[in-house]
């Protein structure tokens, strides 16, 4: 009899998302004719701009001719959109190398997957609340998890204790769920005892195109100390609205090493090099075309304009819970806004209570963590309108 990873008896019974729909097309199903506005997934809903469509046609184009067809690509992704990438950093001050970086197809599948580079007794420290991908894939690989507290008190933003050691870390920042960000002096603190430690840090960077504060590190690698102890993880989901297109991008850098148990000294560039060669077959030569001209200035011009339109959404959610005393976090530096549930709710009573009375959908806390029990998440990827007629459901409920 095959023997199964048991370690799935150890997950919760659902993903979050899959129990926010569930409950949403069970309301459906007695409420047909109702207008639901969904606030809840981080999906874009803007089209993505033209010098990506253009990039994407010439990438379908090249398929017709035997001498421009494409086959399989390099694992690590083409030449043309490393580069690209490594022109955008050196745009906003960090210097990292085309060998560094492997294209995907998004920063969730990565920053799951990494963890094949990683023994099962490493200790992994991960903020609560949380995105849930951290916790469910460590979980199904058996590995011990511990938490630190984001928490109003600290603005979300938890800072390491010496005291308490990890092997491997997960930040995110600008954070989903809380949206909050690091700066400079705290990512500063983290790389520290990262390196005084031995402990990698696994930073989740996919919603860097939202920071508009120039003093806040739009990546790890800008603070010193970094490339020895941190991997990053990037997408274009947000960045240039990629959510249906599917691309992104993980930095492994060449000075991260890790002494094995033998004494050898191993490269996690080489060996995410490995795995990626032997598990993954890269992602299509069409996506890259397109997600090349995202990096490109005049790509960059025309998702900012996408993602500027995401702000002010932001900011009409921001304005409509201010305006009922509502305390909230984010919303300015990230497109997710996350506030205190009235009247000591809990965060699924919430949910139920906002569909049930005015049909808008969000993000229970709880399904963050214990942390956010009376929180709750709404993002600012809805459309204008919807934004607009939801806060004001929401504003004439509370």
């Amino acid at each position: 009899m095959a023997k199964l990873n048991e370690n799935y008896l150890n997950l919760k019974e659902s993903y979050l998302f899959s129990e926010i729909a569930h409950r949403v097309d069970k309301y459906i199903s007695i409420h047909p004719d109702t207008k639901i506005i969904r606030l809840g997934i981080g999906d874009v809903t803007l089209p993505i701009g033209s010098t990506m469509i253009d990039a994407l046609h010439e990438g379908v184009d090249a398929m017709t001719s035997s001498s421009t067809f494409k086959g399989y690509g390099p694992e690590r992704g083409y030449d043309f959109v490393r580069n690209s990438i490594v022109e955008y950093y050196k745009r906003n001050g960090v210097s990292i190398e085309a060998d560094e970086i492997f294209i995907s197809d998004g920063a969730k599948s990565d920053t799951g997957n990494i963890t094949d580079l990683f023994d099962k007794d490493n200790i992994v420290m991960v903020p609560d609340p949380v995105y849930p991908v951290y916790v469910d894939t460590n979980t199904m690989d058996g590995r011990n998890i511990i938490y630190i507290d984001a928490n109003a008190d600290n603005q979300f933003l938890p800072m390491p204790d010496s005291n308490v050691h990890a092997d491997i870390i997960y930040l995110c920042s600008p954070n989903n769920p809380t949206g909050a960000t690091y700066n400079k002096e705290q990512l500063k603190t983290w790389v520290d005892y990262a390196l005084a430690n031995n402990s990698i840090i696994l930073f989740d960077a996919a919603y860097e195109a939202f920071i508009t504060d120039e003093a806040l590190p739009r990546s790890i690698f800008s603070i010193e100390g970094a490339k020895k102890c941190a991997i990053e993880f990037c997408s274009l989901s947000k960045t240039a609205g990629f959510t249906g297109i599917r691309c992104g991008y993980t930095i492994v850098p060449k000075a991260l090493t890790v002494t094995a148990s033998t004494g050898a000294l191993m490269s996690l560039n080489a060996m995410w090099n490995r795995r990626q060669s032997t598990k993954f077959n890269g992602v299509s030569y069409i996506v890259q075309k397109g997600a090349a001209a995202a990096f490109s200035e005049k790509g960059m011009q025309q998702s900012r304009q996408n993602i500027k339109y995401y702000q002010e959404n932001a900011k009409i959610i921001a304005n409509c819970l201010a305006k009922k005393n509502v305390r909230f976090f984010g919303g300015v530096n990230s497109p997710y806004i996350w506030f205190e549930c009235p009247n000591e709710m809990e965060s699924w009573a919430f949910f139920d209570y906002l569909l049930e009375n005015v049909q808008v959908v969000g993000t229970p806390g709880a399904g963050f963590g214990k942390n956010g029990q009376n929180f709750f998440r709404l993002t600012s990827f809805g459309n204008r309108e919807n934004t607009i007629e939801a806060m004001e459901r929401i504003e004439n409920l509370l």
